[in-house]
């Protein structure tokens, strides 16, 4: 039988695990990305939560109520920690953009500020340029958005980039 305690040790389970899932999902980021002190900080404080919640569950094992908060608990997390990275956009972009008019896009970078390469190629249909930028992820956006205005026609890649070596910018260790 559903008791009030028992939905509130749910929704107790159900928090806990948003916490913990939305940690160790940004912790995955982190990893991917070479933060090492940020990941091993968010792992600890996943740990913990995950142990609180699973011992929550387990000493109400025979309320369904608290299996099922655990499992939705995970799903939300996922959501919320994919949410959570995506605020911060932490991290560099390469984009990749494939054009005929390289040169005029490459001007309008370079005049917003942007480090711009533009190399010479050969499509189906003749020559295109792809016009190589590195970005701050906050940024990306914006840069695709102007490529558009000016060449609709344009195809463009855009890449997350874990490391870079330049005159400008060291290899993370």
């Amino acid at each position: 039988m559903i008791t009030v305690s028992s939905l509130i040790t749910a929704a107790i389970i159900f928090l806990a695990r948003v916490c913990d899932v939305s940690l160790g999902t940004f912790r995955h980021a982190m990893v991917i990305r070479g933060k090492k002190a940020i990941a091993f900080g968010l792992a600890f404080a996943e740990s913990l939560i995950w142990v609180y919640a699973v011992s929550r569950v387990l000493s109400q094992i025979s309320e369904p109520v608290t299996a099922l908060a655990f499992a939705l608990g995970f799903a939300t997390g996922t959501w919320v920690g994919i949410s959570i990275e995506g605020f911060f956009k932490i991290g560099e972009q390469a984009v990749r953009i494939f054009t005929p008019r390289g040169g005029e896009l490459a001007e309008a970078l370079r005049a917003k500020g942007y480090r711009v390469t533009v190399f010479d190629g050969s499509g189906r249909n003749g020559p295109v340029n792809m016009v190589f930028v590195q970005i701050k992820r906050r940024g990306a956006r914006g840069v695709v958005s102007l490529v558009r205005s000016l060449d609709p026609s344009c195809f463009v890649v855009v890449d997350d980039v874990n490391d870079t070596s330049s005159a400008w910018v060291p290899v993370r260790k």
